[in-house]
């Protein structure tokens, strides 16, 4: 009996101290994560950023993205979301981070769409037939081209402007400031700066919550 409680002991200590452990790591990682986003300021929003919403607004989120990316794809109705729900309260500004293969390819489609003011309709498009083109977590930008055609957009022009060399600037500016601010996985957002807490639906919707309440 006494060796039962012994046991039961010891595995509630070391309960305690694994949660320790965790709590101490997660609270390190954050301040980690809240420097390099105050050492590198001004990496979050260049010039070249595609933005979205009021751009007054005083609660801006910072996503940086991969087309092929399946969590993207889940977040990008939940942002839009809140774009609708606080109209003029939030500016979005999209990075990229293509780090799937082929999503490069993805990303300089685009950018092309952006030229005919198409960013926002194909960034759409992606998400919604992402499952069809992109196979076994690779990009395979030649089984969208049916997507687009489809959707009447000049695709020819697409795939002519797609091979602006500017855009290969972008992507590798995009990819450098990532590292700087710590986004090694998609999606990462910062919200006026801040990086969340930990991954999740709740934790970006609180962060979000709080920069509302302190700003409006």
């Amino acid at each position: 009996m006494k060796k039962n409680y012994i046991v039961i002991a010891t595995v509630l200590v070391m309960g305690l101290l694994f949660a320790l452990a965790a709590y101490f790591y997660n609270t390190q990682q954050l301040e980690t994560k809240n420097k390099q986003a105050k050492q590198h300021a001004n990496a979050l929003i260049p010039p070249h950023a595609i933005k979205k919403g009021n751009p007054q607004a005083k609660v801006t989120i910072v996503e940086f993205l991969d087309p092929a990316c399946g969590t993207c794809k889940q977040f990008h109705p939940i942002i839009k979301d809140l774009l609708k729900k606080y109209p003029g309260k939030i500016n979005l500004v999209v990075r990229y981070a293509p780090f799937h293969p082929g999503s490069d390819q993805m990303v300089a489609i685009l950018e092309a769409a952006r030229k005919q003011e198409q960013f926002w309709n194909v960034l759409d498009m992606m998400f919604e037939s992402q499952e069809y083109w992109a196979i076994n977590h690779q990009a395979k930008p030649e089984l969208f081209w049916g997507v687009l055609k489809g959707y009447g957009l000049d695709v020819a022009r697409i795939q002519q402007d797609m091979q602006d060399p500017a855009i290969k600037k972008i992507i590798k500016q995009d990819l450098a400031d990532g590292a700087l601010l710590g986004a090694t996985k998609t999606p990462t957002f910062f919200v006026n700066g801040k990086p969340l807490s930990s991954f999740g639906y709740e934790q970006l919707m609180s962060l979000v919550q709080s920069e509302l309440a302190a700003n409006y």
